[in-house]
């Protein structure tokens, strides 16, 4: 029995008809219409949600030779998943458009916060300023703080406005018929600024670092390097902004479509390895702070974040492999 008649006979078994049928699918009437007369073959994701909708096996599905189904006690766990309305998809959709630019600003802050605390330090020991150490510390300090505080606060709030959309990053879904087919069309408009936002935004990181270049190259003054560095700072923190907003617009979408990084597969990872990274993040904090404040080495113990960063990914690549393995 090939598939199409397969198809045929468990939607009949269960009472259900072609509309029916396409909208546990999430596709047209036309599509179950065309696997059932063997004009097309639904792909892999198809396969296991008809598996799932109909409660047998895939391999019975798949394998022609097989002809008696193994029937699942229960028909599809999707019964007891949370359904997305069109509406709420939208409300999803805006939240996150709204709260990308919020996010990419508070991180270009945190990004920038050190910049007060270099030049006042280099101007101090460049005469340039006639103040204390302990002054120019002092002021560069509390400006770093209360960036950092401004981007701390950003963050709890643009979470909290999507706490109620959590469940979309964590757990299996339904969405109402439409719903993808919109949430496809806003990705397939988006397409051509999320690579514009990209390109910006990598071009901008790459170039970040020809000023500090030009500050060695020009003089040794300090104040001058700190400017530079500054200015590379600055050029990161955008290049950032454009590559975070583009990226959480982008995962909006995707979270909703259930592909990439949140498709059901990957929502099944071990929640180890969040804590992991929770875990190591904060652990890099606590040394970069321990470590300016004891040496007040702060013109350069920002190394610490690039290190950490490549680390971080050589950590997760390890962490992934293991949870493979594992399941």
């Amino acid at each position: 029995m090939i598939l199409a008649d397969k198809i045929i006979m468990l939607r009949k078994r269960y009472g259900w008809s072609q509309e029916e049928l396409a909208e546990k699918m999430q596709v047209t009437r036309q599509s179950v219409s065309k696997w059932e007369g063997a004009q097309s073959i639904p792909d892999l994701d198809k396969i296991l949600r008809l598996s799932q909708i109909f409660g047998v096996s895939t391999d019975y599905l798949l394998k022609d030779e097989l002809e008696d189904a193994e029937y699942s006690d229960h028909v599809e766990d999707t019964y007891t998943l949370r359904r997305v309305t069109m509406e709420e998809a939208n409300a999803f959709l805006s939240i996150k458009e709204f709260t990308a630019k919020r996010i990419a600003l508070a991180t270009f802050l945190c990004i920038i916060s050190p910049i007060t605390l270099f030049l006042l330090n280099a101007a101090r020991e460049s005469q340039a300023l006639t103040i204390s150490e302990a002054l120019a510390s002092g002021i560069g300090l509390i400006v770093l703080f209360l960036l950092v505080a401004v981007a701390v606060a950003v963050f709890i709030t643009s979470g909290s406005m999507t706490s109620q959309y959590e469940f979309l990053e964590k757990e299996s879904f339904e969405t109402e018929y439409g719903v993808s087919g919109m949430v496809r069309e806003r990705q397939k408009q988006y397409r051509a600024t999320y690579t514009k936002y990209n390109v910006i935004g990598a071009c901008l990181c790459i170039l970040s670092v020809i000023p500090l270049f030009i500050g060695g190259l020009l003089s040794e003054d300090g104040l001058i390097l700190a400017s530079m560095l500054s200015i590379t700072m600055l050029l990161a923190g955008v290049g950032a902004m454009f590559f975070i907003n583009a990226g959480i617009n982008w995962a909006s979408m995707e979270k909703l479509l259930q592909e990439g990084d949140y498709s059901r597969k990957n929502k099944q990872r071990s929640p180890v390895i969040g804590a992991i990274a929770t875990v190591y993040w904060l652990l890099v904090v606590a040394a970069f702070l321990a470590y300016s404040f004891f040496s007040n080495d702060w013109q350069n113990s920002w190394i610490i974040w690039p290190v950490a960063g490549v680390l971080f990914a050589v950590l997760m690549v390890i962490c992934n492999a293991l949870d493979r393995k594992e399941r």
